[in-house]
Formats: C-alpha cells, sequence, structure tokens
C-alpha cells in the first residue's frame, strides 16, 4: 500500500477545526490576527445588529478569519443584498468558500482591505451600506491602519456606519475618535474575553490619526 503524500509545508488541514485554524494563525502572524480564537456568537451577533436588512443593499466585511460574523451576516441578509468578504490570509479564504460555497450573494475575495474602495469599483459597486470589521486595526502601523479606514469611508454611503470589534472594551475610543466624527461603543459582557463594538460614523477626511 502506498503511502500517503506528505502534505505541504504550511498546509492546512481542511477538516481542522476553526479554533486550531485560528490559534495556528494567531501564533504565525501575532498582530495581523485579532483573536487566538473565532469570534462567539455573542459578538458575531452584536455587531450585525440593528442593520435594517430590508433597506441595506451591500455590507462588507474585513477579516473574515473562518466566518463567524460572515454566517450571521448570511443569516440575515435579504436577497437583494450583496455580501462583500474580503480576507488576505489563503487558507482563510479556502474556508470560507468551502463553507459558503452555496450562498450566491457572498463575494468572498482574497485581498487586501486597504485597497477595499478598488476592489468594489472593480465590481461596479460605487457605495456601500455598512462594513463591519474584524481586523486588529490599533495593533496595525499607523500608515496601514490610515489606508484601510480611508479606502473604507470612500467605500462608504453618506450615511454607512463602519462597525468595529474590540476585545478591550473602552481602550482605543479616542483612536477612532481621531477618524469618525462620532464613535459609540457597545460592551458584550458575554464573550470571553468582555469584548465590544464601535460603531463609527462621520469620517474626518484629511485629519491626523491619533496614535
Amino acid at each position: 500500500m502506498n503511502s500517503p503524500a506528505p502534505k505541504p509545508q504550511g498546509s492546512v488541514d481542511p477538516a481542522s477545526p476553526d479554533w486550531w485554524l485560528v490559534v495556528r494563525k494567531f501564533f504565525q502572524h501575532g498582530t495581523t490576527i485579532a483573536s487566538f480564537a473565532p469570534s462567539s456568537r455573542f459578538l458575531s451577533r452584536k455587531i450585525v445588529k440593528d442593520i435594517d436588512y430590508d433597506k441595506v443593499r451591500c455590507i462588507v466585511e474585513l477579516g473574515a478569519g473562518t466566518g463567524p460574523i460572515t454566517k450571521e451576516l448570511i443569516d440575515r441578509v435579504q436577497p437583494h443584498t450583496k455580501l462583500i468578504i474580503v480576507e488576505r490570509d489563503p487558507d482563510f479564504c479556502k474556508r470560507l468558500r468551502t463553507r459558503f460555497a452555496d450562498k450566491p450573494n457572498a463575494d468572498i475575495i482574497e485581498g487586501d482591505a486597504a485597497h477595499i474602495d478598488q476592489l468594489l469599483a472593480d465590481r461596479g459597486i460605487t457605495d456601500v451600506d455598512h462594513i463591519v470589521s474584524g481586523l486588529p486595526l490599533p495593533s496595525f502601523p499607523a500608515e496601514v491602519r490610515d489606508a484601510i479606514l480611508a479606502s473604507s469611508a470612500r467605500a462608504l454611503g453618506a450615511h454607512g456606519t463602519f462597525r468595529q470589534l474590540t476585545y478591550m472594551p473602552f481602550i482605543y475610543w479616542r483612536l477612532y475618535l481621531g477618524y469618525f466624527a462620532d464613535v459609540r461603543f457597545n460592551i458584550v459582557p458575554l464573550n470571553l474575553p468582555p469584548a465590544g463594538i464601535y460603531v463609527c460614523r462621520g469620517y474626518k477626511l484629511g485629519r491626523a490619526a491619533v496614535s
């Protein structure tokens, strides 16, 4: 009997559980991964709450990981709503495409969140209603964070929201106030560790970010 072919170095077993894939990526890439565990259902539900799903035409998710927030969005959106799911890591993208292969309104893109406006333009989308971010933005270099938020602001419609999850409640309020005129925070105490959501509006064009 032939021995099984060895897996390519760095490959991920498609049958591995989500938590193991996230832990592995966390230790491989450090601050570019938001947490060592997938977002809980409490956090995933909170970040997509209070969206008028009857009216929205396009929602973007940045840094989808293994897709806990993606699932909550897919469960709620109407057929007329387009979901743009942006994830840079190839292994996460493979898992997302496998998991949501039967969802025609979910466009899963392996790409850079700093160029979301261009990714949307390539698809003929001029503006979006909400952007949901699972990226660890405070851990990014300032110039990368600036580029992601500026690109997101160009994509958002006039009344759109930028929704950012955090595992350090209240700590980064001042940082997001450096980018947005209106920043509101909602804590999610049932998440372990305690987490929360920043809901931001009114991007300050040309305003220097607060580090």
